[in-house]
């Protein structure tokens, strides 16, 4: 098997891992969602240009961003401005599940973006997990959580979309335009809250959510550069037994039946289509 295949796979397995944590980070501080974005923001871009600094990579990275870093900066952040509401207008289980239709969004960019065809097993484990998705979709219009949801798949097709950019041109810089990604919405969390009155417990988590969200940027970004694309969505997607199960530990949030149905047929699609083999070399039209 191909190395640089391998090493991107464990690259966004061990992401998934990371951001499985991102709805406790979230729904465990009182702080409304703009004051989180605040902290975690300039937490997130203090890690990651100390990380490019040890690195000696910054000013390789700076030089680097042009039109395609810029515009994964861009989606990077829109993402995140929907990401944190989502999880407070809609629970953590709703949310993952909805990032677990990644592969659906991210098969389709790519097939229409860069005409590079995804296996059947993709296409048929991307289906399945989008009607998974419906199915936990259903339960928030009876339980008023629609926003939340909504907000959740935005984030997805952000991320989905920084997928194909990072497929498309992988010498991208990965790790400044995910720190500038936070960094730009910063002011903007400034005018719509009000940080300082978030209590000092409350900041020291959020900082370690921005070192955490920093890691997992990162590592999926660098993993998009060595696999197809659809395949990070999938990979992706595994941390979404892992977040409701952290929810239901720490925060007591148990998921409503149409969630546990939702997540089922979304998981089963994920581990079927990975166990199965889904790698095969992209077509080309």
């Amino acid at each position: 098997m191909d190395r640089q295949y391998t090493f991107g796979v464990v690259l966004v397995a061990v992401s998934a891992l990371i951001w499985s944590s991102a709805g406790i980070f979230t729904r465990g501080v009182d702080a409304d969602a703009w004051s989180v974005i605040f902290w975690r923001g300039i937490a997130a871009t203090g890690f990651t240009l100390v990380y490019l600094l040890l690195r000696g990579t910054l000013r390789r990275d700076w030089q680097q961003m042009r039109g395609p870093a810029w515009l994964a900066t861009a989606l990077m952040a829109s993402g995140t401005a929907a990401f944190i509401p989502a999880f407070k207008l809609s629970s953590v289980a709703n949310v993952a599940l909805i990032w677990a239709s990644a592969p659906f969004v991210t098969a389709g960019l790519a097939w229409l973006l860069l005409c590079e065809r995804p296996s059947k097993r993709v296409v048929i484990a991307s289906l399945v997990t989008a009607a998974g998705v419906g199915i936990v979709a259903g339960g928030s219009v009876q339980g008023g959580g629609v926003s939340g949801d909504l907000l959740a798949f935005w984030m997805t097709l952000m991320m989905a979309s920084s997928f194909i950019i990072y497929r498309r041109w992988p010498e991208t810089p990965a790790a400044l335009p995910a720190a500038l990604s936070s960094a730009v919405l910063v002011p903007t969390a400034a005018l719509f809250s009000d940080p300082s009155h978030v209590i000092i417990i409350e900041r020291w988590i959020l900082v370690a959510f921005g070192a955490v969200f920093a890691a997992a940027s990162v590592l999926m970004l660098e993993g998009a550069r060595r696999i197809p694309a659809a395949e990070v969505a999938l990979i992706g997607a595994l941390e979404t037994p892992l977040a409701p199960a952290l929810a239901l530990m720490i925060l007591s949030e148990f998921p409503p039946t149409t969630t546990l149905f939702g997540g089922a047929v979304i998981l089963g699609a994920v581990i079927w289509a990975q166990v199965s083999g889904v790698r095969q070399t992209p077509k080309r039209r």
